[in-house]
């Protein structure tokens, strides 16, 4: 009789396919225009990056790698950086601290500023990745661009396909960004289907994640060793354990975040807080290797194509590094997101458990330690689960990291994020 009487939500209205097509040509113009900045900015950084790292120390006769010309390159990238903070138009956007993967919209004369310290800050090798300020500066671009030439669009429309489109652009792949967007969408009263609030956004991210392909070949499968046959109840207790002690490792990061950043905070300016920062960041990089620089994709390939190279302690010694190194950079004032550098350390700790216990799988070690990791740093379930599950070429992995998922999520949720408030708090 009670369900009988009980009265159901009506379901949301579905849109009309004629509210929906016009959507398609500025989807696409904004998944083309921020895939082609992402790669833009990437691959100006990475040509600047193979200089400073290369052809510069070899003729100065110093090694690329030598703990001198690390603590020279971190120290004068934060010098560089620090100049464009402080004398550049719109001091390269707000505090980094107090940003996450959804930007606002900034000012226009923020952009050149932001770009610039962001690829100094890519080239000159802090544990930082691109994703935080690209998103900005296309979120900005995009309002900038689609309010003029087409002002009948609802200009909240702007940023949410500029976030999807850049997030299929990072990842190569449109379901990253429809992961993020519904997540995002779900604490939200929508108005009509969530496949109609995602229509244009998916085909924003499909198409940035698209011109991304087929300009740069981009891939995140590491290589590994795949799951032998069915996942058995060994590496299923290895994903719990390694995700949830990954997590708790991460929260080390969280915690500590607010402090150290109170301690830049009291330098009171770029041209302290950035210089002092790269000098620090110097020091953590003569103690781990030069593996522990640079936003970590790159060298977490280098840790996967030799799984068994390094002993437990240099996997745990690397992961312990690269935490601090991403604690400091993104402290002090560098321009960059955490998402990236996260993937170095959980990589590093999932093979660090692999050597400690040859049991564990390469394979579940990473991708549950990549999983542990990004849920404590990034607080976003579905991009932590896509990004730890495609490391690894087997479609057995996305089972074992759905139940592991479930108790670190609950060591991690409600507690503090690796975000500031304006006033140094953390955000819950």
């Amino acid at each position: 009789m009670a369900q009988d009487t009980a009265q159901q939500a009506p379901a949301a209205p579905a849109a009309p396919a004629r509210a929906l097509l016009p959507l398609i040509l500025p989807a696409v113009l904004v998944g083309v225009g921020a895939s082609l900045l992402y790669l833009l900015v990437s691959g100006l950084a990475e040509r600047l990056q193979g200089v400073l790292w290369g052809p510069l120390p070899d003729a100065l006769g110093i090694g690329r790698y030598s703990v001198l010309w690390m603590m020279v390159m971190l120290t004068a990238t934060g010098i560089a950086v620090g100049l464009v903070v402080w004398k550049v138009p719109g001091h390269a956007g707000p505090d980094p601290a107090t940003v996450g993967l959804s930007a606002p919209v900034l000012p226009l004369t923020v952009v050149p500023g932001l770009l610039l310290a962001t690829a100094l800050m890519l080239a000159g090798g802090p544990s930082l990745g691109p994703e935080n300020p690209i998103i900005a500066t296309n979120v900005a671009l995009a309002f900038w661009l689609g309010s003029r030439l087409i002002p009948r669009m609802p200009g909240a429309m702007w940023p949410v396909l500029a976030e999807a489109a850049t997030i299929g652009a990072l990842f190569g792949t449109p379901v990253a960004a429809a992961l993020v967007l519904s997540e995002a969408l779900a604490g939200r009263q929508l108005q009509g289907a969530l496949w109609d609030n995602l229509f244009a956004p998916l085909a924003a991210g499909a198409v940035g994640a698209m011109t991304t392909t087929l300009l740069a070949h981009p891939t995140f499968d590491l290589g590994l060793p795949p799951v032998g046959g069915h996942p058995g109840w060994g590496d299923l207790a290895a994903a719990l354990v390694v995700a949830c002690l990954a997590a708790v490792f991460g929260m080390c990061a969280v915690y500590g975040f607010p402090h150290v950043h109170g301690a830049f905070r009291r330098l009171r300016h770029p041209m302290l807080a950035l210089p002092v920062g790269g000098a620090v960041l110097g020091l953590l990089g003569a103690l781990g290797g030069h593996l522990t620089l640079f936003k970590g994709l790159g060298e977490v390939e280098t840790l996967a194509r030799n799984p068994d190279g390094w002993t437990a302690g240099q996997f745990a010694t690397m992961a312990v590094v690269k935490l601090a190194a991403l604690l400091v950079a993104a402290s002090c004032g560098f321009r960059g997101g955490r998402i990236f550098p996260s993937v170095f350390i959980g990589a590093a700790f999932g093979l660090a458990a692999h050597a400690l216990v040859p049991g564990v799988q390469p394979a579940v070690g990473v991708a549950a330690g990549v999983l542990g990791v990004l849920l404590a740093v990034t607080r976003q379930g579905w991009i932590s689960l896509f990004t730890a599950g495609v490391l690894v070429a087997s479609p057995t992995i996305f089972a074992l990291l759905c139940i592991a998922s479930l108790p670190a999520w609950l060591l991690v949720t409600g507690r503090p994020q690796m975000q500031l408030r304006a006033d140094g708090t953390s955000v819950r």
